[in-house]
């Protein structure tokens, strides 16, 4: 009996070993794309001249793929009064250079407070909220299905992550979530809709069902009160057996790598953070890392994360982030 036993554990380990080689298994790119994300209150927030700073990423950096937000506060300050000043300028650049957009709209988008929700919209009843927040991203979407520049829709920003987001944005309705989607499909059908996941913490299987493309973020050094600095305990591979296990219950579809962290982990804002303490949770070291550990899951379009603060931090006399930023986005053109 024991033999029997023994064999059979032996065969399990066996089968399991090679069922996660095969899981981890993913061809390694030939090249990796480099896109950006850029974000207009965060350029605000950190005292920047927005124009500048994304003319500085497009004519500089030589950033031609971006993911721009359509944040709602921005977009329709009051009730049915919009403002598009600085998405068109956005888009029309993009287009100048011929570079792509992947365009997000819906009430939670990249960067804190994760929901950014007009304070007018506050004041009304659940329903309404809904109603209005469907309006203002047909209004969005019809302004720029047409330009060459916006090649993809992403709706909403990691719905199915809870963590950080449940006082802010409150439980997530996925029947909302997906009237939201057929909207956009319903507004354009000749683009693609990308829904996102956390890769440290998502089961991506939410997301990854209700798109056409799935992106997930990278983060792999972190900061807290209680931990203090820690890398990810999470192997690269592992978003390579992610992506397998996806495909073979959920179908093959495209994965990019959305949201790779390229700047400092903190809980208040950069200006009230000395240099000295920034350069502690993020610096050229650290982003080198980061770079290898993204080139280790084998994805072949990686959206960078932090080139706001990279040109932030050169205007204080610190040009080293964007210098290597500069060279990635260059080498990505060649």
């Amino acid at each position: 009996m024991w033999k029997r036993i023994l064999y059979w554990s032996i065969g399990l380990v066996v089968v399991g070993l090679f069922a996660l080689w095969l899981l981890v298994q993913k061809p390694v790119p030939e090249q990796i794309t480099y896109g950006m994300s850029f974000n207009t209150p965060y350029a605000r927030e950190l005292g920047l001249d927005w124009r500048e700073t994304y003319d500085a990423l497009i004519d500089d950096l030589q950033v031609r793929h971006f993911r721009l937000a359509a944040h709602w506060p921005m977009v329709e300050p009051v009730p049915n009064v919009y403002n598009f000043a600085e998405l068109d300028y956005q888009i029309k650049r993009a287009e100048e250079v011929g570079a792509t957009v992947v365009l997000a709209v819906g009430r939670r988008l990249p960067r804190w407070p994760e929901c950014h929700i007009p304070t007018w919209v506050r004041e009304i009843s659940l329903a309404e909220q809904q109603s209005v927040q469907l309006r203002y991203m047909e209004q969005v979407i019809r302004r720029y299905q047409n330009s060459p520049a916006v090649v993809m829709w992403q709706v909403e920003n990691e719905p199915f992550l809870n963590v950080f987001a449940t006082e802010q944005c409150g439980e997530l309705d996925v029947t909302f979530l997906e009237k939201e989607i057929a909207l956009v499909r319903t507004l354009d059908t000749t683009r693609q809709i990308l829904v996102t996941d956390s890769g440290n913490l998502g089961t991506w299987v939410g997301a990854y069902r209700r798109g056409d493309v799935f992106g997930t973020s990278v983060y792999v050094h972190f900061w807290n009160p209680e931990l203090g600095q820690f890398r990810t305990v999470l192997p690269a591979w592992a978003y390579r057996v992610k992506d397998n296990l996806m495909k073979t219950f959920y179908g093959e579809k495209p994965t990019v790598l959305i949201e790779l962290s390229g700047e400092p982990w903190l809980l208040e804002p950069i200006t009230d953070v000395p240099i000295e303490v920034q350069f502690t949770r993020m610096n050229l070291q650290k982003f080198e890392d980061i770079l290898s550990y993204a080139e280790a899951t084998h994805f072949d379009t990686q959206y960078l994360w932090g080139a706001e603060w990279w040109y932030w931090l050169s205007l204080q006399g610190h040009p080293e982030m964007w210098e290597r930023g500069k060279r990635l986005f260059v080498k990505e053109e060649e």
